[in-house]
């Protein structure tokens, strides 16, 4: 099925001011559309009982809190918008793990899977095994000492087991082929290990890398597949080069993105998006949908017109400085600099989107795509 946002792949191979020009119009259309649409309504006979995410930072909601890892965000003024205070969630409120979730009907926060709190009803609707500074690269995890994505595989069995201890095999088998699953990962791949760290820099160029990360998400969406997940969707990477830190550490002087890392970001999607489309030929089980969820182009829409959709400022983060400052480095000291409202900045911290950034794109894509989970 050709979906509205597949007609705007094109610009991976060829970028121009035409083609950004039409998919800025094409979200703006879609943002007002949706902007003050109700909830999502379920075709005839389907149910979504649970939402399962994977990743990295981005929706990881706390798995990180307990680990030896600089790589986290339970501490101001990290969730100084969230109800009940930071959380681990690396945001000023909710992240899109949590607005998914709320988009599908589901419930309205998906809690870390290791969340000492979690309890039987969280896992029977869905759990975040997402573990931040991850990525699909195994040396990415490895290197920030986290939860690789084999990990966090590993992690979603030992859930299921515990599912089927109470409920039996076949409640546990239905609940696991109608979830929707989200798969967010991919960025410190790009920032963290090809253009911080020499090792993969040394043996592969922009292209041989991306093909070497494309090969382990095609890895992990066939390992997931053969768990029970059937409605699985995978975000692409965002232009990761525009972000307020990667500005401030490649973008010269004037602070501009950082085009070598968007070049490689752009190179993984257009590889995702054929993971994607040799796996379906693969994934032959009744109800099997995979979905590409391109976010490249509607964040730089944020990004280069912040005011269209309510923004003031699109080139720092509004924790701190806004150049550089995330996890540890966004802490109880940045306070006094900080914003003194998110919701007017595109981005949180000098890496991650704000809560109303999240709300904006999560909403506008999953309606887009809604219909292809099913």
């Amino acid at each position: 099925m050709t979906t509205f946002l597949s007609q705007f792949q094109a610009p991976f191979s060829f970028p121009s001011c035409f083609s950004r020009t039409i998919v800025f119009l094409a979200f703006v259309v879609l943002y007002f559309h949706y902007h003050n649409e109700a909830a999502l309504v379920l075709p005839n006979n389907e149910t979504i009982p649970a939402v399962f995410v994977f990743g990295d930072s981005i929706v990881d909601p706390g798995n990180n809190n307990n680990l030896p890892t600089i790589a986290k965000g339970n501490f101001l003024p990290y969730g100084r918008d969230f109800k009940g205070g930071p959380t681990g969630r690396f945001s000023n409120g909710k992240v899109p793990s949590d607005l998914i979730a709320e988009e599908f009907g589901v419930k309205d926060l998906v809690p870390a899977y290791l969340d000492p709190k979690v309890q039987l009803q969280d896992l029977l609707t869905g759990v975040s095994f997402a573990s931040g500074a991850a990525g699909y690269d195994p040396q990415t995890a490895k290197v920030a000492n986290v939860i690789s994505m084999s990990g966090q595989l590993e992690l979603f069995k030992e859930c299921i087991k515990k599912i089927e201890a109470a409920v039996g095999e076949e409640r546990t088998a239905t609940i696991v082929s109608k979830a929707i699953y989200i798969v967010c990962t991919g960025s410190n791949d790009v920032s963290n290990t090809y253009f911080t760290l020499p090792f993969r820099r040394a043996h592969y160029d922009i292209n041989a890398y991306s093909d070497f990360v494309a090969g382990y998400a095609s890895q992990f969406l066939q390992d997931l597949y053969g768990l029970g997940a059937r409605r699985i969707g995978l975000l692409g990477l965002p232009p990761i080069g525009c972000v307020p830190s990667q500005r401030t550490l490649g973008g010269g002087k004037n602070r501009d993105c950082y085009e070598a890392e968007n070049q490689l970001a752009s190179a993984y999607n257009a590889k995702l998006s054929g993971v994607i489309d040799n796996l379906k030929t693969v994934f032959t089980l009744p109800g099997t949908n995979l979905i590409f969820l391109d976010i490249y182009y509607p964040l730089l829409s944020l990004i280069e017109n912040p005011g269209k959709y309510g923004f003031e400022v699109a080139t720092v983060g509004c924790c701190g400085t806004g150049l550089i400052e995330a996890s540890v480095f966004c802490n109880p000291t940045s306070i006094p600099l900080s914003c003194p409202d998110a919701s007017k900045y595109v981005f949180w911290d000098g890496y991650h989107p704000s809560e109303k950034a999240y709300k904006i794109l999560t909403s506008a894509i999953i309606q887009m795509h809604f219909k292809e989970f099913f």
